[in-house]
């Protein structure tokens, strides 16, 4: 168990499923908090939910750059194209 900033807890049974297909931003961002606050190390994470190092490491700037709403997928595929900008303010 850590205990996070906001003074909330998290155990390892908070952690999504490691069958976890489907990886909506609340499950990202549990693996997320669990590597960030040593509840699990990046390798465990990634060998525990088949995810590769390049991955969770998206997944963590995602949240270090723009918050918790970044890991969401369309989120994810504006934040790399633009950086947080919308990827169609450019076709002005």
């Amino acid at each position: 168990m850590v205990t996070l900033p906001d003074g909330s807890t998290l155990t390892r049974a908070d952690l999504p499923d490691p069958d976890t297909r489907r990886w909506v931003a609340s499950r990202k961002a549990a693996v997320v908090k669990a590597v960030d606050h040593g509840l699990l190390d990046a390798a465990d994470a990634c060998e525990i939910y088949g995810l590769s190092q390049e991955e969770l490491e998206s997944w963590q700037k995602a949240v270090s750059t723009h918050g918790i709403n970044a890991l969401k997928t369309t989120s994810l595929q504006n934040y790399r194209l633009g950086e947080g900008v919308s990827p169609h303010l450019d076709d002005r």
